[in-house]
């Protein structure tokens, strides 16, 4: 227990002993070593740092090295590439939402599901009229649609008939007809019974040619597959529209 008040004891003696001599000197042999001996010792300074620079040389090869060449990288992609972006990560949010885990996922997949059968059935060129509960009036045909060849018909006469009957949806296809008829004769497709009107247009070459057929092949099929019943006005504007592509088409071939 004694010696639990030594150590303050002896910083208070030393104190005095250093501003105070006589103190110093009044004191015992025995305290005086003991105070020299608890006096604390000074830590010798540490020796300045000094900084080393890499030599010119070095720092050039430093920059040479792929690994210190840091380029801030940009996007490249256009504002329509991000606006697309966008478009993906709202409808990929969407499929992960709750909302579309329930109902509104069968409704997707109902009207994906409608929509292809119907490219299909376009491509395929089948009425598809009938399915929605269209009854269109059928005009009287006289006119066998399966067995007929373009190189066999006598389109002059079955124009003139149909026309003379007011039979304008079998007249426009008569007319489509005979357009392939020519431009087969004048070597720009090649006719077959079972190709598409949409790989005739691929056959022709790209440019006012194409794009007057394209128009005719579209007329064609909402009057026919759309089973259409056209005025005389309806009728003359596409008999019109057939008649300058012929015009375009024999004019290339004399060029």
């Amino acid at each position: 227990m004694a010696h639990r008040g030594v150590g303050p004891l002896l910083l208070l003696l030393l104190l005095l002993s250093s501003r105070l001599p006589g103190v110093a000197a009044a004191l015992p042999d025995s305290t005086r070593r003991l105070v020299i001996t608890a006096a604390p010792r000074l830590v010798p300074a540490a020796p300045a740092v000094r900084l080393r620079r890499p030599s010119p040389a070095r720092l050039r090869d430093f920059r040479a090295q792929r690994e210190f060449q840091y380029v801030e990288v940009h996007s490249q992609r256009s504002a329509w590439d991000l606006f697309w972006a966008a478009v993906r990560e709202r409808i990929g949010r969407w499929l992960n939402s709750r909302s579309y885990a329930g109902f509104w996922r069968y409704v997707f997949y109902g009207v994906f599901l409608s929509a292809l059968i119907f490219v299909i059935l376009k491509l395929l060129q089948v009425d598809v009229t009938g399915a929605f509960g269209r009854t269109p009036r059928r005009a009287a045909l006289t006119y066998d649609t399966e067995a007929e060849n373009i190189h066999e018909l006598d389109f002059p006469t079955l124009l003139a008939d149909a026309e003379a009957a007011g039979n304008y949806r079998l007249a426009v296809r008569l007319g489509y007809l005979l357009v392939l008829k020519q431009l087969t004769d004048a070597g720009f497709i090649a006719w077959q019974p079972d190709k598409t009107n949409l790989a005739y247009e691929r056959e022709l070459p790209t440019g006012p040619l194409r794009t007057a057929f394209a128009g005719v092949s579209r007329q064609f099929e909402y009057v026919w597959y759309g089973e259409l019943q056209l005025t005389p006005p309806d009728y003359a504007q596409a008999r019109a529209a057939r008649q300058e592509l012929q015009a375009l088409f024999a004019n290339r071939r004399a060029a």
